[in-house]
């Protein structure tokens, strides 16, 4: 009731009142139209700006350092995770390597009992084709090396891809290479993943070899990959030879047959490589190149 009778002594139908009210009307107009045409509050409110920010700035901090805390722990969390993943993947590691040495040292044995006949390095020449034999039933290429350059008899050719012959005949400058898709070429060849050793012979087809006599319980199927074994010793262990494409009862019905499409592009190269083994006393591991003539 005092506040009543306070605002009815100041605002009341007296004239003083009644002109300060009008003196508040008016100056609250005026600064309206003054800030509307001069933006002459403009500073004032941004300096009020910057004395409420730190107000602003202190409500939030709660939710800040909340926000902070949980992603630090987050940050945390995935970081022991990796480093238990990663120490994992690091014992699995070694454990393998552990594996492979132990794998390698008894390779390594297992070829000192053959007397080191398939060593573990190759040599290699390169040579460039110069001519091909247009006869279709005899699949044979001229190479610019002869016995000048130590090429001998039986040595085996390859390309980027694959094996691609050997040499049968040779002159002081020149040699013949018959291909491996020749019908009187054979090359011991070995499936990668069964292991299982077979002969691949030629065909007369530049595109087709055939390995025939393999026994039922032998374990080869489509898409298996074929190598050279090595046997024989002309071949170097380990060379692309072909994949085969289908695998068949012979006329027989006691083996299988399979064909094979040929790893080399026996028609579309122009240099070939010659390898040739060399025995490697004291290295273990995989097949590497020993020298390299020009």
């Amino acid at each position: 009731m005092a506040y009543a009778s306070s605002s009815n002594a100041r605002f009341g139908e007296g004239a003083a009142g009644t002109l300060r009210l009008l003196g508040y009307l008016a100056a609250a107009l005026l600064l309206m139209v003054a800030d509307h045409r001069g933006g002459w509050l403009t500073s004032v409110r941004q300096h009020a700006g910057l004395l409420v920010e730190p107000l602003y700035w202190m409500a939030a901090a709660p939710a800040r350092i909340a926000h902070a805390a949980r992603a630090g722990l987050v940050s945390r969390a995935a970081l022991v995770d990796e480093n238990a993943r990663l120490r994992e993947q690091l014992l699995l590691a070694n454990a393998r390597l552990s594996r492979l040495e132990a794998v390698a040292q008894e390779n390594h044995r297992l070829r000192e009992l053959l007397d080191g006949k398939r060593g573990y390095l190759v040599s290699v020449q390169l040579a460039t084709i110069l001519d091909v034999d247009l006869d279709p039933f005899r699949h044979r290429v001229v190479l610019d090396v002869g016995s000048r350059d130590g090429v001998s008899p039986g040595q085996a050719l390859i390309d980027a891809d694959g094996v691609v012959g050997q040499i049968v005949e040779f002159t002081g400058r020149r040699s013949i290479a018959l291909l491996i898709t020749d019908p009187d070429h054979a090359v011991p060849v070995q499936v990668v993943r069964s292991g299982l050793r077979l002969i691949a012979y030629g065909t007369g087809e530049r595109d087709r070899l055939r390995v025939p006599n393999i026994p039922q319980s032998g374990d080869i199927r489509p898409g298996d990959r074929l190598v050279t074994s090595g046997i024989g010793g002309n071949y170097p262990a380990g060379f692309a030879v072909g994949e085969v494409l289908r695998v068949e009862p012979d006329e027989t019905r006691l083996f299988a047959v399979a064909e094979v499409r040929p790893a080399a592009a026996l028609d579309r190269r122009g240099e070939v490589l010659l390898v040739w083994n060399v025995p490697a006393e004291t290295e273990v591991g995989p097949p590497g190149t020993a020298e390299h003539r020009p």
